[in-house]
């Protein structure tokens, strides 16, 4: 078999190592320049700060007092920059979906009493919900007669079974062409001698409990004796 001579063979890439040099690309062409690497050691903290410096030279900072920028707070409006008619409607919101912002004693509908020997804030301390509501009734679609009966029967069990702070629903009369029936009824079961003695005081109840449509009773370990008992009045309603 005849050998080719290696001279007149063709070789199309003999010619490329020389073309993808730097010498050899044609201008514009060259190969980019590789970035120094980055040293492993820590940035100089005078060098950076000298670096920001200099950037920030011409920098003027805004009017105003200083204050610090938090990128996660969130803006909150003044209420003095609000319209009245939208600060109305804030708080009407608040109020429908928390209730906050009604307060049940501002209202013409708050009741309240207290007994013989009762501390003076007591009256303040069960409206706000310090005690612990340990049994309750439902009075709701009862005449007077049949309110009573449950009534009754309620409060011999509580006082029977220890219970100190009870809940009476009695609803707030609205459907009533003068005053709440039911409402009338029990503050006046509770200021009569026979339970009254058991009671130390009473009290319109939160938002979160029927508000003025019941009421926080809290009852004594034991009945005020005849020598204890006073005839002093309990605070009338409203």
């Amino acid at each position: 078999m005849t050998r080719r001579d290696p001279k007149k063979m063709n070789r199309p890439f003999e010619c490329l190592g020389e073309m993808i040099t730097d010498k050899g690309l044609p201008p514009g062409r060259r190969r980019p320049e590789r970035p120094p690497r980055r040293s492993n050691s820590p940035p100089d903290p005078k060098e950076e700060n000298r670096i920001f410096r200099e950037a920030m030279s011409d920098v003027e900072p805004l009017p105003g007092p200083e204050r610090a920028f938090n990128c996660n707070a969130r803006t909150v409006v003044p209420p003095d920059s609000l319209s009245e008619d939208l600060q109305v409607l804030m708080q009407l919101e608040g109020l429908i979906q928390t209730g906050k912002g009604f307060v049940v004693a501002d209202t013409s509908e708050y009741i309240e009493g207290s007994g013989y020997l009762a501390p003076p804030d007591i009256t303040t301390r069960l409206h706000r919900g310090d005690f612990s509501i340990q049994e309750h009734i439902d009075l709701h679609g009862l005449t007077v007669v049949e309110a009573k009966e449950a009534f009754e029967v309620f409060m011999k069990k509580s006082i029977g079974a220890g219970k100190r702070a009870v809940l009476i629903i009695h609803g707030r009369g609205l459907s009533s062409p003068d005053r709440p029936v039911l409402k009338t009824k029990v503050y006046q079961w509770l200021t009569r001698r026979r339970w009254r003695k058991w009671v130390i005081a009473f009290t319109s109840a939160r938002p979160c409990d029927g508000g003025a449509g019941a009421s926080y009773i809290l009852l004594r370990r034991r009945p005020l004796t005849k020598r204890q008992m006073k005839n002093k009045p309990a605070a009338s309603p409203g």
